[in-house]
């Protein structure tokens, strides 16, 4: 069977076509080796510093969205049929600057300069998205870019300026999107792809039936969604993936349903594509899911490659197994599903088979009576990852805690429930001394590591208190039989 061997885009505004595209070549190393678009920095080479970031524009369900991502983890093979934008498209008619550069510049928003060009491509695309945004949504917006000279609030002052400087309406990425959603659909392919030498090679599935038949040839292979942690497997690890199959393009693994009873999300959903469903069907998450990584992961980020990657400091399995959160597994010819936690078997090790993926992930809606909190604990409040992460929910009826599920990450060999400290409180009056219980019970849940985020004696404290916080947090909401009650992270 004949496949396409090369990748098409467009980057900034001309068509690309490169053949025998390495699985693990990055975006960062085309831009900048290949094409000598130079303005695009490495600093970290793990998603971190966001000196890379560059714009993708993809079509979802027939529009042109335009997201920030990081170049330096983000693999080129997985760009087909997409817009990349770099900081050289904003130059204007003789060297003019752009809106956003004129604000940073006026407002004395750069001093060595070298983090400029991704604090740029941040704020643009938060300029396009919206126009007039707060200064917490500016914050959250640059979550993913690190400055170490100006101290963040000039910066801050210049994004929330740039409407001084110009209107997004005028801008080429808005007057010319109709032209570029036509060109991107010109470039869709409905075969597989294929690319890359035999030991780096890279395929894209035509769809999900073609994903299931290419894992059934390949049973070692990669699957990679966002590369938010795979791409460190190769930048920083140097570890051998190939033969990649990515599947951030299948349309099919963006399903989201959210109905009165669950909410179902496709494992190709990113956390910035989940994150209106979330806050809609579990408000206690939505200032959880603004801490997870930085804007430019959360758009490239998928929750089905953070369940599936294992990780026991994930930000996600702890507070969906607290919810009672179920997996469904594909492979050729069959689907199964699970509660999440039991896909947990061991470190490094998941319930899957040759030829499984992810496909989708079920969360149940709360319950009258059922009080959800969500807890992390990092070194770094935004953009880290955790110390020690947690999901509690606890049923209570007549002032009586009926069931409670505790979940944690970073405990373990693997994100896990806290069996004996949910032994203590069921059946008990809602109160300090059963949360004093079932603090003292976590000794017997957990033995935690030593390393370098924080020692076990630290995250033995920490997981106790934030049985203690989650008490008393709600310890004035008596009501709980008229309504859930839920708890934003603090």
């Amino acid at each position: 069977m004949a496949y396409q061997n090369d990748i098409r885009f467009l980057l900034n505004g001309e068509e690309k076509t490169v053949t025998d595209v390495h699985a693990t070549q990055t975006l960062l190393d085309y831009l900048r080796i290949e094409q000598r678009l130079t303005g695009t920095k490495e600093g970290c080479a793990e998603g971190d510093c966001g000196a890379c970031t560059v714009l993708v524009g993809r079509l979802r369900d027939g529009r042109l969205h335009y997201e920030t991502v990081n170049a330096c983890i983000r693999f080129l093979a997985s760009l087909n049929g997409c817009h990349i934008v770099t900081i050289e498209d904003l130059s204007g008619p003789k060297g003019r600057l752009h809106p956003v550069q004129e604000a940073m510049v006026e407002y004395h928003g750069s001093q060595c300069g070298f983090c400029t060009p991704g604090f740029v491509m941040s704020l643009y695309a938060l300029w396009m998205e919206n126009p007039q945004p707060t200064e917490v949504e500016v914050e959250t917006a640059v979550q993913g870019n690190l400055c170490r000279c100006t101290g963040y609030a000039p910066i801050v002052k210049a994004a929330l300026a740039v409407n001084q400087y110009g209107n997004p309406a005028h801008d080429h990425l808005t007057t010319e999107r109709n032209a570029v959603t036509t060109r991107l659909q010109a470039l869709a392919t409905k075969t597989r792809i294929e690319t890359g030498p035999a030991d780096d090679r890279a395929i894209l599935p035509a769809d999900l039936a073609d994903l299931a038949q290419v894992l059934a040839e390949n049973p070692k292979a990669t699957i990679v969604a966002g590369s938010t942690d795979v791409g460190l497997w190769v930048t920083k690890f140097m570890r051998p993936i190939s033969p990649v199959v990515f599947i951030l393009h299948l349309e099919e693994l963006k399903r989201i349903e959210l109905s009165d009873e669950a909410l179902t999300i496709g494992a190709g959903v990113t956390y910035s594509e989940s994150q209106t469903a979330i806050r809609a069907g579990f408000p206690h998450l939505g200032e959880y899911w603004d801490r997870i990584a930085g804007w430019q992961v959360r758009n490239m980020g998928t929750i089905g490659g953070n369940i599936a990657n294992g990780s026991p400091i994930g930000d996600t399995p702890p507070v969906l197994i607290a919810l009672g959160a179920e997996v469904t597994l594909a492979k050729a010819g069959s689907t199964r599903s699970l509660p999440l936690e039991d896909f947990f078997i061991d470190y490094g090790k998941q319930d899957r088979e040759a030829g499984d993926f992810v496909s989708s992930i079920r969360i149940p809606r709360p319950k009258p009576g059922q009080i959800d909190a969500a807890y992390k604990i990092s070194k770094r409040r935004d953009e880290d990852i955790s110390s020690v992460a947690a999901g509690f929910s606890v049923t209570v009826g007549s002032d009586v805690i009926t069931e409670a599920r505790l979940a944690f990450g970073g405990m373990a060999a693997t994100p896990k429930r806290a069996a004996q400290a949910e032994a203590a409180l069921v059946g008990q009056p809602w109160g300090a001394a059963a949360f004093e219980a079932a603090a003292q019970a976590l000794a017997q849940d957990f033995a935690p590591l030593t390393d370098w985020r924080a020692s076990a004696e630290y995250r033995q404290i920490v997981a106790a208190n934030l049985l203690r916080r989650f008490h008393l947090e709600h310890d004035s909401a008596n009501d709980t039989e008229a309504a859930p009650v839920r708890l934003a992270i603090a």
